[in-house]
């Protein structure tokens, strides 16, 4: 008897924004530009491409390109990503 595998989906696990927060300030430990805007993607795909794209004035191919493993989003298209999921960016000191 073989077992039934399910396909993984991130998007199970980003639906409050508690959880998309923790997602990507985990993205956001690992010092990676590259793992942090395919997080980004990542919480994108959860709420709908789509929909995301509409409110962040961007192409949905836009999206799945620049916040994908090859992507290389511009700081604006990060900026208007972040802002269509109601999240925004934050800098303080580091701590040691």
């Amino acid at each position: 008897m073989s077992a039934k595998l399910k396909e993984w989906n991130i998007g199970n696990y980003l639906k409050t924004p508690e959880e998309r927060q923790a997602f990507l300030d985990a993205a956001i430990a690992e010092n990676d530009p590259q793992f942090l805007a395919v997080a980004l993607g990542d919480i994108a795909r959860a709420e709908g491409v789509a929909q995301v794209a509409s409110r962040a004035n961007l192409h949905r191919e836009n999206i799945y390109r620049s916040f994908s493993q090859k992507g290389n989003p511009t700081l604006k298209s990060f900026l208007r990503l972040l802002d269509a999921l109601n999240l925004q960016l934050s800098i303080s000191p580091k701590v040691f």
